[in-house]
């Protein structure tokens, strides 16, 4: 059977596979657990299911499994530098909590922050350090896992906690020039980089500013409830911190290759490599681990039961330090392939931008226009669970129509980041939500609510479209020129 052309692809053959995941999802992973009470479907299952019909749907309609392979390894090939990265942050993780690093920063946490203001701290602190690092992700894996110990030990709210640093993260993720989501969107509808950066400061400023207030108030809506038992315990937790390891100013040096390799816009490959290198030879040098425990690591992660000299160690420690590792983004990885390998089939027919382009044909206004690209992104996004994806799905299917309603194409960029790289960790079935569990050790109900910044950049984004702000009718002319 010969090949089929663009010709002779029907809308509904382009639409059923996306029908058959939306159909997935609801039954799997909203029906299952919140209607029939029965545990929700594998999210990893859900994506391969949706997969072997979108493969066979496509053979029904003509096409060859040679043609579906390669498109599927072309997406896998564009989107394995990004599980590179995730093997390195489990790395990164377990070398630098054997290292002494996470606790040392842990310890003086302890010590020096004042429960009251954890939650607006927990904001701020990742808005630093995501802004010079350009990943939302390591920032997370990173400073968030030491702020979230902080917390656990202060018997903060980890809820509010998780949100505020989730939320601090994406703020600098978006913001940051090097930020591989701030520079695909720019790059996917042909906008200046630092041209797209100001655009987005008409929706996330507000947004970091009104969540940066409010967690300043939760912290005294719900505050620690520090009372003397906690002290006794937050003490115990000191005394264990400094048996376990020897802290010294060395450890700060992995965190720093870190901020010394983004700033520099060294690769991040290579940088986490270098810091989580730098970290093993630290843990040999000052902690009392030897060459095994540190492979171990490497490879399962670190575990307590390598304190050897120790036999009671506070529980919350042990929550907050098993971790890292190779395997310890295993999950996220799988769910990651399956989704690239779901988008490679769709790739086949291109039946995500002709699918947007035929439902959005009926906007006839500049701010329908808008609206329009806000919704499918965070439907694409949604969709795919793949950010890359989305901002050139949706930069293909609506930078001409911006050009034909006299609309800059920041505002597209920016409405592509709005509605995609900051909605995904509200997402319950992302693979941003899932790293964020699997990291933070907060459950997606717990944090999801209190994730403001995202939650008021939803409500700003399509506002400021409506009253016609940041949409830079008038000097569209100008700068195109």
């Amino acid at each position: 059977m010969e090949e089929n052309s663009d010709k002779t692809i029907k809308f509904i053959h382009l639409l059923l596979p996306i029908i058959v995941l939306g159909l997935l999802i609801v039954y799997g992973l909203i029906l299952m657990p919140r209607v029939f009470n029965k545990p929700a479907f594998p999210l990893e299952i859900v994506f391969l299911l949706a997969t072997v019909f979108s493969v066979g749907h496509l053979m029904f309609i003509g096409f060859k499994w040679k043609t579906i392979q390669d498109a599927i390894v072309y997406k896998l090939s564009k989107g394995f530098p990004a599980v590179l990265i995730l093997f390195a942050i489990g790395l990164v993780i377990g070398t630098w909590i054997i290292s002494g690093t996470i606790p040392m920063l842990i310890y003086y946490g302890i010590k020096l922050i004042d429960p009251t203001y954890m939650y607006v701290l927990a904001f701020i602190i990742p808005v630093i350090f995501s802004t010079l690092t350009g990943t939302s992700w390591g920032s997370v894996g990173t400073i968030g896992t030491v702020i979230i110990g902080i917390a656990a030990t202060a018997d903060a709210n980890l809820g509010i906690t998780a949100g505020a640093i989730i939320g601090g993260a994406y703020f600098g993720d978006k913001m940051s020039p090097l930020s591989d989501t701030t520079n695909l969107a720019s790059l996917a509808v042909d906008v200046p980089l630092y041209d797209h950066i100001r655009s987005m400061m008409y929706t996330t400023l507000p947004s970091a500013i009104i969540s940066m207030i409010l967690f300043f108030i939760l912290g005294f809506v719900y505050p620690p409830t520090t009372n003397t038992a906690q002290v006794v315990e937050t003490a115990s937790t000191i005394e264990a911190l400094e048996a376990m390891f020897n802290f010294n100013l060395f450890l700060f040096i992995p965190p720093l290759i870190v901020l010394y390799g983004s700033i520099k816009r060294k690769a991040t490959l290579p940088t986490l490599l270098a810091s989580s290198i730098v970290a093993c030879i630290l843990a040999l040098l000052f902690q009392n681990f030897g060459i095994t425990n540190v492979m171990e690591t490497l490879k399962g992660g670190f575990n307590t039961d390598m304190v050897i000299w120790m036999t009671d160690i506070p529980e919350q420690l042990n929550e907050l330090f098993n971790r890292g590792g190779l395997y310890e983004l295993n999950e996220v990885i799988v769910f990651t392939l399956m989704a690239l390998t779901f988008i490679g089939t769709l790739d086949v027919t291109d039946a995500m931008p002709k699918i947007v382009n035929r439902i959005f044909s009926f906007t006839k206004t500049k701010t329908a226009v808008i609206l329009a690209s806000l919704v499918s992104t965070a439907f694409t996004n949604a969709i795919t669970s793949n950010q890359s994806a989305t901002s050139f799905i949706i930069g293909d299917a609506f930078k001409k129509r911006y050009d034909k309603f006299g609309i800059s194409r920041k505002v597209l960029s920016r409405s592509i980041e709005d509605y995609g790289t900051m909605i995904e960790s509200i997402i319950p079935w992302h693979a941003t939500s899932l790293f964020m569990v699997a990291t933070l050790g907060v459950s997606f109900a717990d944090y999801w609510h209190w994730q403001l910044l995202s939650l008021i950049n939803i409500i700003i984004a399509p506002l400021i479209a409506i009253l016609g702000i940041g949409c830079f009718y008038k000097k569209k002319k100008k700068s195109d020129e």
